[in-house]
């Protein structure tokens, strides 16, 4: 933490590949050994391409970086739908399936995916944990907090992917010393949606009080003690 203003230190962080992203990242890596295809890797940030270059060695094609400054998920998800327009007009072709982690692992708002989907005209399914394409249909399993979900939609759409029930592989030296050799594209977009959220402070969370240790001879007269005190403190 900065003791100045209470803000992360993030320019002394490693930038690293965000946990959801991993999961979707192998997802899609497994659905073009199926299928076949390629996989382009975009992320936000021009000190990123060390974990694209993770990507690279895992499974995806080529990359990009997004230089423009983004500060919150409205822009994020602008700058990401430019970037994926860029890219297709571009690479002449457009993708059939757009993957994202279903949140990020620091700020978690879960936000981008659905508002990327929106940005791009394009149908969402959020949550997944499986995937399966077929003329151009794909059939998803979704996460509920109740059970599972089957929702198929057509190509061209966008997904948002939860931990499934695999781990994402890791590279091998080979495939590190390949990744080495592809270049990552940078985009400068020129215009990004400005920010609609502004930081006011940061602060860390309270610290927990050190609790209260009741040991009394005998069951029934720690419970009675701990009733007690929970009256005393008028908890109920």
């Amino acid at each position: 933490m900065n003791p100045a203003t209470g803000a992360p230190d993030l320019a002394s962080i490693t930038p690293i590949v965000n946990a959801f992203d991993t999961y979707a990242l192998e997802m899609a890596t497994r659905l073009k050994e199926a299928v076949g295809g390629t996989i382009t890797v975009v992320s936000v940030g021009a000190d990123a391409k060390d974990a694209i270059k993770s990507c690279l060695a895992v499974g995806a094609s080529n990359g990009f970086v997004v230089t423009d400054e983004v500060t919150d998920t409205i822009s994020t998800a602008d700058a990401l739908a430019k970037a994926v327009a860029k890219i297709e007009e571009a690479q002449g072709v457009k993708f059939d399936i757009v993957f994202c982690g279903k949140e990020s692992t620091d700020c978690a708002s879960g936000q981008v995916g659905a508002m990327l989907a929106a940005n791009l005209d394009l149908p969402v399914i959020t949550n997944l944990v499986d995937i399966e394409v077929a003329d151009g249909i794909v059939k998803a399993k979704q996460e509920t907090e109740t059970g599972y979900n089957v929702v198929e939609t057509a190509t061209p759409c966008v997904v948002t992917v939860n931990k499934p029930n695999y781990e994402p592989r890791y590279p091998t030296i080979k495939s590190k010393m390949a990744a080495r050799k592809i270049p990552i594209g940078e985009l400068a977009l020129g215009e990004v949606a400005a920010a609609a959220v502004a930081v006011v402070a940061n602060a860390e969370p309270p610290k927990k009080e050190a609790g209260v240790k009741i040991q009394e001879e005998t069951i029934a007269d720690s419970m009675a003690k701990a009733i007690a005190m929970m009256k005393e403190a008028k908890v109920f």
